[in-house]
This record gives structure tokens, C-alpha cells and sequence, in this order.
């Protein structure tokens, strides 16, 4: 089994986390995990500006994410952060229907490099992220993850992450959101 080090997304460690989006073709055609920040952040929908958009960001530490490391090799992450910073989910019009109290902060976004897919990494962030929410001062923390009991579901494609994953880490399902996806809490003290 790997054991894997998480280390917070900042401007040291901005280099790894490019390398990752670059040798993933920009990670979902070019998203660079912008899709969650404010809109108006990159100037247009392109890879490149993306890119850059989201380097500002993390210079400015209005980015945040546990970066994966196995060895000197970044190999996934977790993104996090508060509303303000990640005002954009997956499932809105469901989330805002009863009108939520919104959370200190948000888990949007996993990302696996090829490899590495279905070996922990997603964990290892999660419990990363946490970490690093708790060093920020903790609070309520929400996560959108998908059920995946009993249906077939590809890890490349459960950016929320996996219900079972936050689940194995204290958090609770508090409402169902989508055919299969999750509000789920957790807080961190």
C-alpha cells in the first residue's frame, strides 16, 4: 500500500500542480478546476486563460487544495474553500431550495492523475483538505459527493468525489440532492 503526503496548494507548490493539469490535457479539456470559482475570474473559456486565471488565484490564496504526493510526484488533489471562494456547484436549483445555511466550507473537486485512479488518492486528499480546513480554523464543512452503491460508476469522472469516501471520514448525508449525489456535513473543530 502507498502512503501518500499532502501538502496545501500555494506558490511553491503551484509547479507540481501544473505539471499534473498539463500531462492530463489541462484536466476536462482545460478546466484547470475553475469551473467552482467565481465566473468572470479567467476572461475567456480558454485552456490558457484558465491556467492563468487559476496561478492568480493561488498567489493570491484564493485557491485552495491538498495537493497528493507519492514521493516527489503530485499525483491528485482535493479542491476546497469557502462559498465566496467557490460560489459555483454541481445541482444548484436543488441545493438552494430549501434555502440552506451555507457552510464555513466547501469540498468541490478530486482529481486522479493516470495511474493513480482507484488507489487512495481521493482519500488522502479528503483527509488532507481537512487538515489543512482545521490549521484555517474549522468549521462546517458540506461536500457533494456521488452514491455509487451498486452501479458501475469510472473514478474519472467522480470529481465530487464518492459518497463512501467522505463517509469513511466522519461526514453525514444530510440531503439528496441529485438522482445520486449528496449534501453531506462534517464538522471540523
Amino acid at each position: 500500500m502507498t502512503t501518500y503526503k499532502t501538502k496545501a496548494l500555494d506558490a511553491s507548490t503551484w509547479p507540481d500542480f501544473a505539471r499534473l493539469v498539463e500531462a492530463n490535457n489541462g484536466v476536462w479539456g482545460g478546466c484547470w478546476c475553475m469551473w467552482y470559482h467565481p465566473k468572470g475570474e479567467s476572461p475567456d473559456d480558454s485552456a490558457a486563460s484558465k491556467r492563468k486565471a487559476k496561478e492568480r488565484l493561488v498567489r493570491e490564496g484564493r485557491a485552495h487544495a491538498a495537493l497528493v504526493y507519492d514521493g516527489a510526484q503530485c499525483v491528485g488533489w482535493c479542491q476546497f474553500g469557502s462559498p465566496q471562494e467557490l460560489p459555483q456547484i454541481h445541482n444548484q436549483r436543488a441545493y438552494f431550495a430549501i434555502q440552506p445555511e451555507l457552510p464555513a466550507w466547501r469540498i468541490t473537486c478530486f482529481f486522479s492523475g493516470k495511474g493513480y485512479r482507484g488507489k487512495g488518492v481521493a482519500a488522502a486528499a479528503l483527509a488532507g483538505a481537512l487538515e489543512q480546513i482545521k490549521e484555517l480554523g474549522g468549521g462546517r464543512v458540506e461536500g457533494y459527493p456521488e452514491d455509487i452503491e451498486g452501479r458501475k460508476a469510472s473514478p474519472a469522472f467522480l470529481f465530487n468525489g464518492a459518497l463512501s469516501t467522505f463517509e469513511s471520514l466522519g461526514f453525514k448525508r444530510e440531503r439528496l440532492i441529485g438522482k445520486h449525489k449528496w449534501v453531506v456535513t462534517r464538522t471540523v473543530s
